[in-house]
Protein backbone atom coordinates (compact mmCIF):
# COMPACT_ATOMS: atom_id res chain seq x y z
CA UNK A 1 0.00 0.00 0.00
CA UNK A 2 1.30 3.45 -0.85
CA UNK A 3 2.11 5.30 2.18
CA UNK A 4 1.72 8.53 0.60
CA UNK A 5 -2.05 7.97 0.48
CA UNK A 6 -5.01 8.31 2.64
CA UNK A 7 -8.42 7.29 2.17
CA UNK A 8 -10.79 10.28 2.48
CA UNK A 9 -13.65 7.94 2.14
CA UNK A 10 -13.31 6.61 5.22
CA UNK A 11 -11.92 10.85 6.85
CA UNK A 12 -15.75 12.06 7.95
CA UNK A 13 -16.32 8.71 9.37
CA UNK A 14 -18.63 9.26 12.63
CA UNK A 15 -16.65 8.89 15.93
CA UNK A 16 -13.42 10.23 13.90
CA UNK A 17 -12.00 13.46 15.92
CA UNK A 18 -12.41 16.35 13.40
CA UNK A 19 -8.58 17.42 13.80
CA UNK A 20 -7.95 13.89 12.47
CA UNK A 21 -10.56 13.63 9.82
CA UNK A 22 -9.48 17.06 8.76
CA UNK A 23 -5.53 15.79 8.49
CA UNK A 24 -7.06 12.63 6.80
CA UNK A 25 -8.59 14.79 3.85
CA UNK A 26 -5.88 17.29 3.57
CA UNK A 27 -3.08 14.53 3.19
CA UNK A 28 -5.36 12.81 0.75
CA UNK A 29 -6.10 15.70 -1.25
CA UNK A 30 -2.19 17.05 -1.03
CA UNK A 31 -1.30 14.21 -2.14
CA UNK A 32 -4.03 13.46 -5.18
CA UNK A 33 -4.46 17.33 -6.40
CA UNK A 34 -1.02 18.62 -5.58
CA UNK A 35 -1.09 21.08 -2.51
CA UNK A 36 -1.71 24.46 -4.61
CA UNK A 37 -4.81 23.06 -6.19
CA UNK A 38 -6.36 22.29 -3.10
CA UNK A 39 -8.10 24.64 -0.82
CA UNK A 40 -9.74 24.95 2.76
CA UNK A 41 -12.89 24.53 1.45
CA UNK A 42 -12.47 21.59 -0.28
CA UNK A 43 -10.74 19.89 2.67
CA UNK A 44 -13.36 20.43 5.33
CA UNK A 45 -15.99 19.96 2.81
CA UNK A 46 -14.24 16.14 2.21
CA UNK A 47 -13.53 16.10 6.27
CA UNK A 48 -17.36 16.77 7.07
CA UNK A 49 -16.76 19.84 8.79
CA UNK A 50 -16.03 23.63 8.02
CA UNK A 51 -13.00 26.29 7.71
CA UNK A 52 -13.92 27.53 11.93
CA UNK A 53 -13.24 24.34 13.13
CA UNK A 54 -10.34 23.79 10.45
CA UNK A 55 -8.25 26.91 11.81
CA UNK A 56 -9.60 26.51 15.09
CA UNK A 57 -6.96 23.30 15.24
CA UNK A 58 -4.51 25.03 12.20
CA UNK A 59 -3.73 28.47 12.69
CA UNK A 60 -3.24 28.32 8.65
CA UNK A 61 -3.18 26.11 5.39
CA UNK A 62 0.79 26.07 5.85
CA UNK A 63 0.77 24.35 8.84
CA UNK A 64 -2.04 22.02 8.10
CA UNK A 65 0.18 21.07 5.14
CA UNK A 66 3.65 20.60 7.69
CA UNK A 67 1.75 18.13 9.38
CA UNK A 68 0.50 16.12 6.96
CA UNK A 69 3.95 15.50 5.75
CA UNK A 70 4.57 14.92 9.29
CA UNK A 71 2.39 12.11 9.42
CA UNK A 72 4.05 10.61 5.72
CA UNK A 73 7.17 11.10 7.70
CA UNK A 74 6.15 8.57 10.83
CA UNK A 75 4.77 6.45 8.02
CA UNK A 76 8.04 6.27 6.27
CA UNK A 77 9.63 5.25 9.65
CA UNK A 78 7.62 2.71 10.66
CA UNK A 79 8.79 0.21 7.48
CA UNK A 80 12.42 0.99 9.41
CA UNK A 81 11.06 -0.18 12.53
CA UNK A 82 9.04 -3.25 10.71
CA UNK A 83 12.07 -4.44 8.53
CA UNK A 84 14.17 -3.95 11.95
CA UNK A 85 11.86 -5.97 13.58
CA UNK A 86 11.50 -9.23 10.45
CA UNK A 87 14.96 -9.33 10.33
CA UNK A 88 16.96 -8.68 13.66
CA UNK A 89 20.35 -8.49 13.98
CA UNK A 90 20.46 -9.27 9.93
CA UNK A 91 21.27 -5.43 8.43
CA UNK A 92 22.03 -6.92 4.97
CA UNK A 93 18.34 -9.13 5.01
CA UNK A 94 16.83 -5.21 6.13
CA UNK A 95 18.96 -3.71 2.76
CA UNK A 96 16.91 -6.22 0.74
CA UNK A 97 13.70 -5.87 2.63
CA UNK A 98 14.31 -2.24 1.76
CA UNK A 99 14.91 -2.18 -1.74
CA UNK A 100 11.94 -4.73 -2.05
CA UNK A 101 9.81 -2.60 -0.25
CA UNK A 102 10.74 0.64 -2.35
CA UNK A 103 9.94 -1.34 -5.63
CA UNK A 104 6.37 -2.76 -4.30
CA UNK A 105 5.79 1.56 -3.44
CA UNK A 106 7.00 2.22 -7.18
CA UNK A 107 4.43 -0.13 -8.61
CA UNK A 108 1.57 0.77 -5.94
CA UNK A 109 -1.82 1.92 -7.42
CA UNK A 110 -2.12 5.27 -7.61
CA UNK A 111 1.52 5.93 -7.36
CA UNK A 112 2.10 9.75 -8.00
CA UNK A 113 5.52 9.29 -6.42
CA UNK A 114 7.15 10.78 -3.04
CA UNK A 115 4.87 13.16 -1.54
CA UNK A 116 7.83 14.82 0.24
CA UNK A 117 9.50 15.25 -3.13
CA UNK A 118 6.39 17.02 -4.55
CA UNK A 119 5.96 18.99 -1.91
CA UNK A 120 8.91 20.26 -2.13
CA UNK A 121 8.64 21.31 -5.75
CA UNK A 122 5.29 23.35 -4.97
CA UNK A 123 6.71 25.00 -2.00
CA UNK A 124 10.21 26.62 -3.08
CA UNK A 125 10.21 29.16 -0.20
CA UNK A 126 12.44 27.40 2.31
CA UNK A 127 11.24 29.67 5.42
CA UNK A 128 7.87 27.51 4.54
CA UNK A 129 6.80 25.59 7.67
CA UNK A 130 6.71 22.36 5.87
CA UNK A 131 10.26 23.16 4.00
CA UNK A 132 11.39 22.32 7.53
CA UNK A 133 9.85 18.88 7.80
CA UNK A 134 10.77 18.08 4.09
CA UNK A 135 14.27 19.01 4.38
CA UNK A 136 14.69 16.55 8.15
CA UNK A 137 13.07 13.94 6.99
CA UNK A 138 14.97 13.62 3.73
CA UNK A 139 18.38 13.78 5.58
CA UNK A 140 17.41 11.71 8.03
CA UNK A 141 16.14 8.90 5.48
CA UNK A 142 19.24 9.13 4.21
CA UNK A 143 21.34 8.93 7.12
CA UNK A 144 19.52 5.99 8.04
CA UNK A 145 20.48 3.95 5.00
CA UNK A 146 23.90 5.01 5.26
CA UNK A 147 23.74 3.58 8.99
CA UNK A 148 22.24 0.17 7.53
CA UNK A 149 24.66 0.02 4.76
CA UNK A 150 27.47 0.48 7.48
CA UNK A 151 26.09 -2.16 9.49
CA UNK A 152 25.55 -4.39 6.42
CA UNK A 153 29.26 -4.50 6.15
CA UNK A 154 29.91 -1.35 2.92
CA UNK A 155 33.39 -0.59 3.27
CA UNK A 156 32.15 3.40 1.97
CA UNK A 157 28.06 3.21 3.13
CA UNK A 158 27.82 6.39 2.88
CA UNK A 159 28.54 6.21 -1.23
CA UNK A 160 26.24 3.62 -1.25
CA UNK A 161 23.27 5.15 0.53
CA UNK A 162 24.17 7.74 -1.53
CA UNK A 163 23.29 5.76 -4.82
CA UNK A 164 20.60 3.74 -3.19
CA UNK A 165 19.27 6.78 -2.30
CA UNK A 166 19.12 8.76 -5.81
CA UNK A 167 17.99 5.50 -7.57
CA UNK A 168 14.70 5.56 -5.18
CA UNK A 169 14.27 9.14 -5.91
CA UNK A 170 14.41 9.24 -9.28
CA UNK A 171 12.40 6.07 -9.74
CA UNK A 172 9.62 7.83 -8.16
CA UNK A 173 9.92 10.87 -10.55
CA UNK A 174 10.13 8.26 -13.38
CA UNK A 175 7.28 6.90 -12.14
CA UNK A 176 5.35 10.34 -12.57
CA UNK A 177 6.41 10.66 -16.35
CA UNK A 178 6.42 7.36 -17.88
CA UNK A 179 4.67 5.39 -15.57
CA UNK A 180 5.66 2.39 -13.35
CA UNK A 181 6.63 0.48 -16.78
CA UNK A 182 9.52 2.68 -17.82
CA UNK A 183 12.75 2.91 -16.17
CA UNK A 184 11.41 2.69 -12.30
CA UNK A 185 10.49 -1.06 -13.22
CA UNK A 186 14.54 -2.07 -13.01
CA UNK A 187 14.78 -0.11 -9.78
CA UNK A 188 14.92 -2.87 -7.37
CA UNK A 189 17.82 -5.22 -9.92
CA UNK A 190 19.47 -1.83 -10.12
CA UNK A 191 19.71 -1.19 -6.21
CA UNK A 192 20.52 -5.16 -5.52
CA UNK A 193 23.56 -4.92 -7.91
CA UNK A 194 24.81 -1.79 -6.32
CA UNK A 195 24.49 -3.61 -2.91
CA UNK A 196 26.31 -6.42 -4.81
CA UNK A 197 28.95 -4.18 -5.95
CA UNK A 198 29.71 -2.33 -2.34
CA UNK A 199 29.07 -5.19 0.31
CA UNK A 200 31.60 -7.90 0.12
CA UNK A 201 30.24 -11.00 -0.36
CA UNK A 202 29.54 -13.00 3.35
Amino acid sequence: MNPNFVNTASAAQTGVAPRERIVAAACDLFYRQGIRAVGVDAIAEAAGTNKMTLYRHFSSKDELVAECLRRVGAKADALWERLAAEHPGDPRAQLKGWVAAMSGHLGSVGERGCAMCNAAVELPDRSHPARVVIEAFKSAQRDRLARLCAAAGAPQPELLADELFLLAEGARVSVQSVGPEGPAARFARMAEAAVAQRIPAA
